[in-house]
């Protein structure tokens, strides 16, 4: 069915808000439970009334417009967010090299999307899922310049040969993320010889969210870049140009500088005054656009006289249950260093550690930071690996005088990461699927592979 303009074709949209997907199944997928793009087939046929096709061509090809049907959902507190990243058109590494952003796979199919969001929710069954809004969506201006930056990045890497090495955590916006996961999901690419994993070009989770808070919310959010340098300069050139001038000073020399007074009893305070410093005063580092958008995290390192941190770096809580039951690309290793970009905000300490004694720290660098997919694949699976076998078999607990030891993967065991407590107390405990009752554990980034990445 053809569509005369695009207006015609959002007041169709438009009409769907407020209905649910039982409503349009014409065929009876919602019978399929094996149809993960179901839900999207249920609109294009029976909304839009039009055969279910794989064309490079956009759906609405005469229009210029793609659709796509995304869930969004609601979090424990109360927030919006985009259930998953919105996957796009398959990366087709042999061609993509040929072409420039203009004339690329990506932006013939995907320069404008017709998005119909809808509420995900776990007890619910996918045919009562309502329909709560459709947008047309054309990319904002800087947005835009920051996802030709992304394509680059990963058009670069195939022209090196390196299609293999490709993580979606490699780019801001725009992603590359995994599409199978067999050896019949590895595809050629020009410049090697070795297989590379299918990838589609995506737009990240991250990025989802802030498309679906704009829309849904009204979400507001403060930018510290324009079109115009984003033209010129990469972001991570940006924030570097924005935390020079506090190189080698104190954070009480930087405070006086940026008028922003320490309060060392805040865990905030360090964020707060990231906020300052590029320029965004008394906004939360979540309300910055582009770190929203790209899923950056920021850390702070903290290096000894020698370059090294005196601690490895902590993050989440293990989740046992999940650990057991999911393949590791569903995993929370994987997912936390397949998806996120770190900023890390390296202080340095000029004297050595004395007990009793206080320091001043001192602004050294930024370093904006992915894991790399061969890390991944390696090092961080193995760890994985090595852990779900311990589960698979249980844990071993081994009274100490320092507490209860247990057979996790260790620092010992890997050079990147690792598994030990970090809890309130002894009594801040578990449980494990064995049924037995341990102190919290999270993962951490081993020190000396911190000190590494900083020096690198």
């Amino acid at each position: 069915m053809n569509y005369q303009s695009i207006d015609e074709l959002l007041a169709i949209a438009k009409g769907a808000e407020g209905k649910y997907f039982d409503e349009f199944d014409v065929n009876g997928r919602l019978s399929s439970t094996g149809n993960k793009g179901g839900l999207g087939q249920i609109i294009e046929e029976g909304l839009f009334g039009y055969e279910i096709n794989s064309d490079s061509e956009a759906d609405f090809g005469e229009l210029g417009v793609e659709l796509k049907v995304t869930p969004v959902k609601i979090n424990k507190n109360k927030t919006l967010s985009a259930k998953e990243r919105l996957v796009l058109n398959i990366i087709n590494y042999m061609k993509e090299v040929d072409y420039t952003f203009e004339t690329s796979s990506f932006w013939k199919k995907n320069e404008n999307l017709l998005i119909m969001f809808y509420l995900w929710e776990q007890a619910v069954n996918r045919k009562d899922y309502k329909i709560l809004k459709s947008v047309l969506f054309t990319y904002p201006a800087e947005d835009l310049e920051i996802i030709k930056q992304d394509w680059q990045i990963i058009v670069d890497k195939i022209r090196a040969g390196k299609a293999e090495e490709i993580s979606e955590a490699d780019t801001m916006y725009l992603g590359a993320c995994t599409k199978g996961a067999s050896k019949n999901s590895l595809r050629s690419q020009p410049y090697s010889k070795i297989p590379a994993m299918q990838r589609a070009f995506s737009l990240k989770q991250s990025y989802m969210t802030s498309i679906a808070r704009k829309y849904l919310d009204k979400d507001k959010v403060v930018s510290f870049t324009s079109k115009q340098e984003l033209q010129e300069k990469s972001l991570e050139d940006i924030l570097k140009e924005r935390f020079e001038p506090y190189i080698g000073l104190s954070v009480q020399e930087i405070s006086n500088k940026i008028d922003y007074v320490i309060n060392p009893s805040n865990k905030s305070t360090i964020a707060n005054m990231i906020s300052y410093m590029l320029g965004i005063k008394g906004t939360k580092l979540d309300d910055i656009e582009e770190f929203a958008k790209a899923n950056i995290q920021f850390k702070t390192i903290r290096l000894e006289p020698n370059g090294k941190p005196k601690e490895s770096m902590s993050f989440e809580n293990v989740d046992f249950n999940r650990w057991l039951l999911d393949s590791f690309k569903d995993s929370q290793f994987y997912e936390r260093f397949e998806q996120t970009k770190f900023l890390f905000i390296v202080f340095e300490y000029r004297t050595p550690y004395i007990k009793g004694l206080d320091r001043t720290a001192y602004f050294k660098k930024i370093v904006l930071w992915n894991m790399p997919e061969a890390t991944i694949q390696n090092e961080l699976k193995q760890m994985w690996s090595e852990g779900r076998y311990v589960l698979q078999n249980g844990v071993k607990l081994v009274p100490t005088k320092r507490g209860m030891s247990n057979n996790l993967p260790k620092a010992t065991d890997n050079p990147v990461t690792h598994i030990r407590p970090k809890a309130t107390n002894a009594k801040d405990k578990v449980k494990l699927p064995d049924g037995q009752m341990i102190t919290k554990q999270c993962y951490w980034l081993d020190r000396n592979y911190i000190a590494e990445i900083v020096k690198n």
